[in-house]
């Protein structure tokens, strides 16, 4: 307990200092969204009008620094991340809201699937050591050394185009209104496939290979050959005996792998046009929407905090040595 206490109170402390960060950020860039908004209407506005958006975007040169901070933390825990002056006057948690669902489900199904497929094809691989399976390390390895982009863009070349069932781009088909009918559903669901694969393909080899080279290291231990000795099963001494021991470090990474769902494919949703968060940074920084990107930026941060936390208390539960340290 005393062990999990001082992670949750590092991921406190990491928080307060990313949220510091990110307020003080965009106020260090030269320029200001004002200006920046200005400048894309290109209209004339009166001297009330401008400092109404300097007081709307929180940037009140009347304000101190101080409280400035201390307003900006008030809107984080109501949820107010301000105003997207890209998609003005859309306040940027509604963007949010609506990007956020089409990355989790895109990215956070294909990691789940590809920790899954990569995990038990790595016991198999390892604890089966000179079999076929095992043989196709190298294929393996080179797969996880292609970034996703480069595999989205061939994926392009290759499969979609006229006539393909593929679609090269977008989240669904162009006319169609967002709901939980069949129709928005399927559409959606097709245009997710390719993507998920390039991410699916590139991703499961890192697994199968950490997942191989662990089983393999554990495959020597004395404990495994006392298992054998009593003359346990093969299945359980390879699930309950190596797996079990050699997963410590693959659940770790998958929960850190969560962290990076929100913004870890960054380029796929571009490659693709898809409409997750990734893609709404891109446009902001096309755009220099500071609010936006401020609030993209906030996100990712507690997402990566959040999934830290999650490898820790993991690591809790499945290794005894940390409880009894704590």
């Amino acid at each position: 307990m005393k062990f999990l206490l001082q992670r949750i109170a590092f991921y406190l402390f990491t928080a307060w200092a990313a949220i510091t960060i990110n307020f003080f950020i965009p106020r260090m860039i030269p320029g200001d969204p004002v200006t920046s908004l200005m400048n894309r209407f290109q209209g004339q506005m009166s001297t009330e009008a401008i400092h109404s958006l300097y007081v709307l975007f929180g940037l009140d040169k009347n304000a101190s620094m101080w409280s400035q901070y201390v307003d900006y933390w008030g809107q984080v825990f109501r949820g107010d991340l301000g105003l997207s002056f890209t998609f003005f006057p859309t306040p940027v948690a509604d963007i949010l809201g609506q990007s956020l669902p089409w990355t989790v489900a895109l990215v956070g199904i294909t990691t789940l699937a590809s920790f899954m497929i990569g995990t038990a094809l790595g016991v198999l691989a390892g604890w089966r050591r000179g079999s076929w399976l095992d043989g196709l390390l190298p294929v393996t390895t080179f797969l996880s050394s292609i970034p996703y982009f480069w595999l989205g863009l061939i994926a392009i070349a290759l499969f979609a185009g006229a006539g393909s069932f593929f679609p090269s781009s977008g989240g669904y088909e162009p006319g169609l209104v967002p709901s939980w009918n069949g129709e928005f559903i399927g559409s959606a669901i097709q245009h997710s496939l390719l993507p998920a694969i390039t991410i699916l393909i590139s991703s499961v080899s890192g697994w199968i290979l950490s997942m191989r080279n662990m089983m393999v290291t554990v495959a020597s231990e004395d404990y495994i050959t006392v298992a054998h000795a009593k003359g346990l099963s093969e299945r359980r001494v390879m699930v309950s005996y190596a797996a079990r021991n050699a997963l410590l470090p693959n659940v770790s990474g998958f929960a850190l792998s969560l962290g990076f769902i929100v913004g870890g494919t960054l380029l796929v949703e571009i490659v693709f046009s898809y409409p997750g968060i990734g893609y709404n940074l891109f446009q902001a920084v096309g755009s220099k929407d500071y609010p936006l990107m401020q609030g993209i930026f906030l996100v990712i941060t507690i997402s990566v905090l959040v999934a830290n936390l999650i490898a820790d208390v993991a690591y809790l539960l499945l290794d005894p040595r940390t409880r009894k340290e704590g």
